[in-house]
């Protein structure tokens, strides 16, 4: 997947998908799927990439963190431990930070 193929600029910033997420998987499953996608970002990725974590399939990738902020002007914090939440179908997206 691209990320052209995710519409960033379309999607709504929530607070939701992560409850969401959980209520659905329940707590465990979902803290796996959070920690792959940063192991993820620790394997591959770069100071610049964010990992991103898709909630309908839980599929994990990496996303340019300059294309995330042009695409939503959202300010992203620095450091690690953030994963983006995005729902492809819903158009929702949200910054979660995990705690190790």
């Amino acid at each position: 997947m691209e990320v052209h193929d995710l519409d960033l600029a379309a999607a709504t910033p929530v607070n939701h998908l992560w409850p969401d997420l959980v209520e659905r998987l329940g707590l465990e499953r979902s803290a796996r799927a959070a920690r792959q996608a940063l192991d993820l970002q620790a394997m591959r990725g770069l100071p610049d990439t964010l990992p991103l974590l898709l909630v309908e399939t839980c599929g994990v990738g990496l996303l340019d963190r300059g294309q995330l902020r042009a695409a939503t002007g959202l300010p992203l914090p620095v450091g690690d431990g953030l994963v983006l939440l995005f729902s492809r179908s819903r158009l929702l997206l949200q910054l979660l930070e995990v705690q190790s």
